[in-house]
């Protein structure tokens, strides 16, 4: 095969599988978030099933019956009957209600963020009074799962003030969540979007195109002009204020017809945080490790060990400036006269 087929072939793989894995990533942060549970964010968009007649009715009206020879009335109501139980009992499937544990972890969810919304202290006897007292074994599980999505959706991660000392507090995870905001005693923690969001366009090639990042933010239930309760408008957020922050960077695809953008990473983001730490934000989603990803993980590697030797060259260069200064201290003014 010519070189130039094979590079496209590559080429096209690569997109399929950064496509495939950022649907992975919508999916995951999805189940993470509490949105389905408490109430507190608005629901992602519905499933291709919504609104949509079931298969049994559809094929009632297909042309393959309109063409079928007539049947009795009694035959064709036992049938009606048949394909609407059968509607009925897959659409109780899929709205099955979350288990109990769960919806006690959103309960909890929405109380640690009125507690980080009001600078308050979590204490573990405040939390405990949210439930009934059946339900005091099962506590640490329901704190796992209400930590696991605070962490993963809002970026802040629960931590015991001291060991055994049941009172906690909730601290920024892997710096991006910006001072003003965790100073702040009245705004939500915007920035948990944020490494996700980094994920996504990591995934994509190191930059991804706005309606990849829609599609993605939709999957969340996160929609283009809808204010969100939690992260405000959300094209002013990722479009201005993380621009402005130099988080991302929003420009034009040169050439594109019709007119249309795409995000990179900003400075900043390539300050705060790093790919394998991103990598290892996927790896926690997936319930997996950083080297399942393996094309991305020795990309990863490469910009560890870029960095390590940048490291080491300002260490290096500190080091031979300190001596140098050591060898030739500076003249005293006074001794020369």
């Amino acid at each position: 095969m010519p070189r130039g087929q094979k590079s496209k072939r590559r080429a096209r793989e690569k997109r399929r599988q950064a496509r495939m894995e950022t649907k992975d990533l919508g999916d995951a942060q999805a189940a993470a978030s509490p949105a389905s549970t408490s109430g507190s964010v608005p629901p992602g968009p519905p499933t291709a099933d919504a609104g949509q007649k079931p298969q049994g009715a559809e094929a009632t009206t297909s042309p393959v019956a309109e063409a079928s020879p007539p049947r009795s009335k009694a035959r064709g109501r036992r049938q009606v009957k048949e394909h609407k139980n059968s509607s009925q009992a897959s659409t109780s499937a899929k709205t099955a209600p979350p288990d109990p544990l769960t919806k006690k972890a959103a309960v909890l969810i929405h109380f640690l963020l009125e507690k980080f919304k009001m600078k308050e202290p979590i204490r573990r006897i405040d939390m405990l009074k949210l439930f009934h007292k059946r339900y005091k074994t099962r506590f640490p599980e329901i704190l796992r799962r209400a930590a696991e999505c605070m962490e993963l959706a809002f970026g802040l991660e629960l931590k015991e003030v001291k060991p055994n000392g049941y009172s906690y507090t909730l601290v920024s995870k892997i710096g991006l969540v910006s001072d003003e905001v965790l100073s702040s005693s009245c705004e939500l923690p915007k920035n948990g979007l944020l490494m996700p969001l980094l994920s996504v366009i990591y995934l994509n090639g190191n930059r991804a195109s706005e309606a990849d990042v829609w599609e993605f933010l939709n999957v969340l239930g996160i929609y283009d002009g809808k204010q969100h309760v939690i992260f405000g408008d959300p094209r002013k957020l990722i479009t201005e204020e993380w621009v402005q922050q130099n988080y991302l960077v929003y420009r034009q695809i040169p050439d594109s017809d019709p007119l249309s953008y795409e995000f990179l990473w900003g400075s900043r983001a390539y300050t705060e945080t790093s790919k394998m730490k991103v990598l290892e934000f996927l790896a926690k989603i997936n319930s997996t490790i950083p080297s399942a990803f393996p094309f991305h993980y020795a990309e990863a590697l490469r910009e560890e060990e870029k960095r390590s030797r940048g490291r080491s060259l300002v260490r290096s260069r500190a080091v031979a400036r300190a001596t140098a200064c050591s060898k030739f201290p500076p003249r005293d003014p006074s001794s020369a006269q």
